[in-house]
C-alpha cells in the first residue's frame, strides 16, 4: 500500500517522460557505480537521485544528480547511506568506497 502523503509514482514525476529519460540514461551508463567501485561489473537497473529530490522537480531532472545502480545497491546500500550510515566495502586498491570515510 502506498503512502498517501507521497502520492502515486506519476504524481512524484515517475511517468512516461521519466521512463524514457531513465531508459536513455541506463543505455549511456550501463553499470552500477557502487559495484564498479568494488571492482565488479554489474548491470544497472535503477537511476538513483544522488541527492534525494524530495519533490523538487528541478533537482529531479538534473542529470548530474543521477547515478546508475543495480537494484540491490539501490535498495540496501543507498538506503543505508540515506539513513545516516556509511557505504561498506573497499575498492580494488583496498581503500574504503564510502566517500565520507576518514581515509578518503
Amino acid at each position: 500500500m502506498r503512502d498517501e502523503r507521497r502520492g502515486n509514482a506519476n504524481a512524484r514525476g515517475y511517468g512516461h517522460k521519466w521512463r524514457k529519460a531513465r531508459e536513455q540514461f541506463l543505455q549511456e551508463h550501463p553499470l552500477c557505480v557502487f559495484c564498479q567501485r568494488r571492482g565488479r561489473a554489474t548491470a544497472a537497473t535503477v537511476v538513483d537521485h544522488i541527492v534525494p529530490h524530495r519533490g523538487d522537480f528541478k533537482l529531479f531532472w538534473r542529470r548530474s544528480n543521477w547515478q546508475p545502480l543495480c537494484k540491490p545497491c539501490h535498495d540496501i546500500e543507498k538506503a543505508r547511506i540515506e539513513n545516516g550510515g556509511s557505504l561498506p566495502g573497499c575498492d580494488t586498491d583496498g581503500m574504503p568506497v564510502d566517500p565520507g570515510h576518514h581515509w578518503a
